[in-house]
């Protein structure tokens, strides 16, 4: 099956000159500057020419290939595309389509070739300006063959979806003979049916299930008697259908002449296209008998309808009176043209050699029963041989039905189906006891187990060593012991919640100085020795004899006195920091306040790592996201 309506739209020549060039832009870099080397510059603008030819050729290339080609197609579909389109009308469009991809394609080639020579920006850009215009102006000389081309593929999508190969009816005749009648009746087609000629213009196409085979049914056109070459586009559709489907034709004639054509003139037209039923079923479907009958034809007119029986190749013309309004003869007809042509296709089929090749595919094996493994015969039906032909009967005999019984006993309503009647027990006898209990929808007393009363014992023994056993046991110390192990896990567990709490609070003081342990004074360690009948008195003189400033600037001086013979250098150095950082301060303590309290600020700014009120910073008045780029048509203030 040919996909027409697959194929992609095609846009009109200027059109498509403005998706390739807004392509190209779009795709390519933008950015050149004339300080870049020469060969940068070359490739900035080659690529642009290349890109659009490329993209030219791909546009090309897809019409090229998803219109159908003329001699590649079935010829049932070419000669309707003929008849459509003009063959070669649909062929020069293409053939332009492909010039026109060829010119393109040189086009960037002489071009790209001329702009490996140019030395400047400026020669480098007129060449790419000069390439994409030469190609633009090009496609545009297309306009006449991309509309026509556009117009044809609409059509195609429209075409019914005819398969030449599957099985096939074709309903043909004068206009308003009942061809569409018959189709809406035979398929679920739904084919408009007025009382006027010709309103069917086109092929229209139904489906239908006949054997457990599918048919399509082709409702075409009316067909006038006049000559082939006077015959419309309409007419010229059912001749193109006639000429190439292998189908089965049923010919409509309307005995009644309400169609407002005389019998004699159908009868005119089955001869004149009768070359084209050869090798082909053939009925003639005598249609709205409800209006007149066959017998109230006069003489001359069933000599017309009998010369209808002569065809050219041999073959024999089946009659069949129909009436669509009553639905009469509908089924025969459709039956028999069916029949026909299943028949034809399967001798053909025989003549082509293709049942032998099905054949072949088949393997049959001719395996030999083994000695080993003689036959085995059921023992009843040896009984039904041994028995004669009068067991083969009885078994043979059919089993009553349900709703026979039904019948025999009273009819529906007095009748109650017998449930148990096939039941399959140990005694037949037990199938209309009475049944103490059911469960699940099944006969508990089936179920009841024979040794239910022994296996009862054995439970209750075993549960009674169980008890005797537990009783043995020492439950109260075993309960007493898991008691005091629980207290004292718990008393852990708590004591691990508390340090994780404690831990998850300090987590904050990250950084914070740990503080020293708290010094005993003098006098509770002097107190401490005499209590222990030791001399407390020396441990007060040792610490007064090696008692210290403790402020920084005994410190500095003292490190000041210790390293004087190093020169007179490192006692300046001392000096000079211990005056900065007295500068401006009455006293030491105040010193030392203020060097704790800047301490304390510094290290509150480390944990935040955040800018303060003297950290310089600079708004950012151009955010790059809005102003880098490219710039639309459009408004300026934002991409």
């Amino acid at each position: 099956m040919y996909k027409f309506k697959e194929i992609q739209t095609i846009p009109p020549a200027k059109q498509l000159v403005d998706i390739v060039l807004s392509k190209t832009q779009r795709k390519t870099p933008t950015v050149v500057h004339p300080g870049f080397k020469i060969t940068r510059i070359r490739s900035f603008y080659m690529r642009k020419v290349k890109f659009c030819q490329t993209t030219y050729n791909e546009k090309f290339s897809k019409i090229l290939e998803e219109f159908p080609k003329i001699d590649d197609i079935h010829p049932f579909y070419a000669d309707l595309c003929n008849v459509l389109y003009d063959r070669d009308h649909y062929k020069l469009a293409l053939g332009q389509v492909n010039a026109a991809k060829k010119i393109v394609d040189g086009i960037a080639k002489d071009y790209v070739k001329m702009m490996k020579y140019a030395d400047s920006l400026y020669k480098c850009k007129m060449l790419k300006r000069a390439a994409l215009g030469r190609m633009s102006t090009c496609v545009k000389k297309l306009q006449g063959s991309l509309s026509y081309l556009e117009e044809v593929r609409q059509h195609l999508g429209r075409l019914p979806s005819i398969n030449p190969a599957t099985r096939t009816l074709i309903l043909t005749g004068y206009p308003n003979v009942g061809k569409s009648s018959f189709m809406n009746i035979v398929t679920n087609a739904n084919v408009d049916v007025q009382p006027y000629a010709f309103t069917t213009k086109s092929l229209f196409i139904g489906h239908l299930d006949h054997n457990y085979v599918k048919w399509q049914v082709i409702d075409t056109p009316g067909i006038l008697d006049h000559p082939l070459e006077d015959r419309n586009t309409i007419e010229m559709t059912a001749i193109t259908a006639l000429a190439h489907l292998p189908a089965a034709v049923l010919f409509f004639v309307d005995i009644s002449e309400m169609c407002g054509y005389n019998l004699k003139t159908q009868v005119s037209l089955f001869h004149a296209i009768k070359p084209l039923f050869r090798n082909r079923p053939l009925l003639v479907i005598l249609n709205k008998t409800d209006l007149r009958k066959l017998t109230e034809l006069s003489a001359e007119e069933r000599a017309l309808l009998d010369s209808m029986k002569e065809v050219d190749a041999g073959g024999e013309v089946h009659f069949f009176e129909t009436s669509c309004a009553k639905k009469e003869g509908v089924d025969a007809a459709l039956a028999k043209g069916c029949e026909l042509l299943l028949d034809r296709r399967v001798e053909q089929k025989v003549k082509a050699g293709k049942a032998d090749s099905l054949r072949s595919r088949l393997h049959i094996t001719s395996v030999s029963t083994p000695s080993s493994r003689p036959p085995f015969i059921p023992a009843s039906i040896q009984r039904q041989r041994g028995d004669g032909d009068a067991a083969m009967a009885e078994e043979d005999k059919q089993e009553q039905l349900e709703r026979e019984r039904m019948e025999e006993l009273g009819g529906a309503g007095v009748y109650s189906v017998d449930l148990w009647r096939k039941s399959i027990l140990e005694d037949p006898s037990w199938k209309y006891d009475m049944v103490p209990e059911i469960m699940d929808g099944q006969n508990v007393a089936d179920f009841v187990d024979p040794d239910i009363d022994r296996k009862l014992e054995e439970l209750e023994r075993e549960e009674a060593l169980l008890m005797a056993e537990s009783n043995l046991a020492d439950d109260d110390e075993v309960i007493g012991g898991f008691q005091e192990t629980q207290g004292v896990l718990n008393e852990l567990h708590s004591r691990m919640r508390q340090k994780r709490i404690e831990r998850k609070l300090n987590k904050s003081k990250n950084g914070a100085p740990t503080l020293r342990k708290k010094t005993k004074k003098a006098s509770e360690v002097e107190q401490e020795l005499n209590d222990k009948g030791l001399d407390g008195a020396k441990v007060r003189g040792r610490s007064a004899s090696r008692k210290r400033s403790s402020s920084i600037l005994g410190k500095r001086k003292r490190e000041a006195s210790a390293a004087g013979d190093e020169g007179s250098v490192a006692a300046s150095a001392a000096r000079a920091r211990s005056a900065s950082r007295m500068k401006g301060l009455a006293s030491e303590e105040s010193a030392q306040a203020v060097e704790k309290k800047r301490r304390k600020t510094m290290r509150q700014f480390g944990k935040q790592g955040k800018k303060g009120e003297a950290d310089k910073w600079v708004p950012d008045l151009k955010p790059k996201h809005l102003y880098s780029g490219k710039r639309g048509i459009g408004k300026t203030d934002r991409r």
